[in-house]
């Protein structure tokens, strides 16, 4: 009889260990679950837009097309590019803008007539701001960003 109750008392214990075993496995799954739902929300967050200009008279008119600013923003002709852009002197991933430590920036992809910034070539990424001007090709986009 001492031997059918340790019997019990392991088949009992291994019962716990493997309960235990399996809460910690979906404790880990969710919690990697809820961080990568977090992560994706913030992804698809929208900053701010940009928003398509055609000049007339020296100054820059908006066209009435807005464009969602998220994390990371591609423009150029292909349409894997967040921006897709119809222009013949748009590069097929011409520019990126992108929000990283709290500063969003503007970054050339190397593409074949340049990107300028209120009007000025960038050779190398910058920091842009709130109302700047970007050129791509022969169009321009103002940025605004979410106050």
């Amino acid at each position: 009889m001492d031997t059918e109750i340790i019997l019990l008392a392991l088949r009992v214990i291994s019962g716990i260990v493997l309960l235990l075993l399996l809460a910690a496995i979906f404790v880990i799954l969710w919690r990697d679950y809820r961080h990568t739902v977090i992560d994706l929300e913030a992804s698809r967050r929208i900053y701010g837009q940009l928003v398509a200009l055609h000049e007339v008279d020296g100054g820059y008119v908006a066209t009435g097309a807005q464009f969602p600013l998220v994390q990371l923003t591609s423009l150029g002709r292909s349409p894997t590019n967040t921006i897709t852009l119809d222009d013949s002197f748009a590069s097929s991933e011409h520019a990126i803008v992108a929000l990283r430590n709290s500063q969003w920036w503007l970054e050339d992809r190397n593409s074949r007539n340049g990107t300028t910034l209120n009007e000025v070539m960038i050779s190398q990424p910058v920091i842009v701001t709130d109302g700047d001007i970007i050129g791509i090709g022969s169009l321009r986009f103002r940025l605004e960003l979410e106050r």
